[in-house]
C-alpha cells in the first residue's frame, strides 16, 4: 500500500523568519488559511488557522529576500510532527509544514468569502 503525507496550502503571510544552518539559508514562515462556512444564523463564519512553513533554499523556492509578511503564497510540501517537553515539563507536539515548492501569488483577484 502507498503512503502519502502531501499538504498544499495556500494563504497569506504572517511572518518570515531568515536563518542560516551550516551555510545554507532556511525560511521560517507562517502562513494564515480561512475556512469559511455558515453559521447557524446563516451568516458566514470565517476560520483561520495559521501554520508553521520551514523552507530550505533551493530548486522549487523563489527568492527567500521576495518572501514578505502580507503577500500571498502556495505552499507544497510534507507535514511533520515533533515532540518536546517545554520548560513546564509538559510534553507538547508541534507541527509544521517541510515545503517543497514555494510560489509567491501576485496580481490575483482577492481570495473570495462568498458562498
Amino acid at each position: 500500500m502507498e503512503q502519502i503525507n502531501k499538504i498544499e496550502l495556500r494563504g497569506n503571510i504572517g511572518s518570515v523568519r531568515l536563518q542560516t544552518y551550516n551555510g545554507q539559508r532556511v525560511a521560517k514562515i507562517t502562513v494564515a488559511t480561512n475556512y469559511v462556512y455558515k453559521g447557524a444564523g446563516g451568516d458566514p463564519v470565517i476560520e483561520t488557522t495559521w501554520h508553521n512553513v520551514s523552507a530550505w533554499e533551493g530548486k522549487g523556492m523563489p527568492s527567500f529576500d521576495e518572501i514578505a509578511k502580507g503577500g500571498r503564497i502556495y505552499v507544497m510540501g510534507r507535514l511533520r510532527s515533533q515532540r518536546y517537553t517545554d520548560a513546564d515539563g509538559i510534553e507538547r507536539t508541534a507541527y509544521e509544514v517541510l515545503a517543497k515548492r514555494i510560489l509567491l501569488i501576485e496580481d490575483v483577484e482577492p481570495f473570495s468569502y462568498e458562498m
